[in-house]
């Protein structure tokens, strides 16, 4: 099973909002997932990024992988260097 650490979008249309999530890769953008480990607001200046660093520090230390967006969040966050 190959664990990622996304982006899961949630708020409306021309209105983006996302949770940080903990999923399976097989599954859908917006599907199920295994924990959700913070937000992120892209519409307010500047972004505002809320991550949970000891749940993202857990995960990473038992292999899931982040996707490029929130390998960005990540490093903003001081939870990857």
């Amino acid at each position: 099973m190959a664990v990622k650490i996304r982006l899961k979008r949630i708020g409306a249309k021309k209105a983006p909002f996302y949770r940080v999530v903990v999923a399976d890769s097989r599954f859908p953008r917006d599907g199920r997932f295994i924990e959700e480990i913070g937000t992120y607001n892209p519409l307010v200046e500047p972004s505002e990024i809320k991550i949970d660093e000891e749940a993202a520090r857990k995960w990473l230390n038992n292999g899931a992988q982040p996707t490029d967006t929130v390998k960005t969040l990540l490093k903003k966050t001081g939870v990857l260097s």
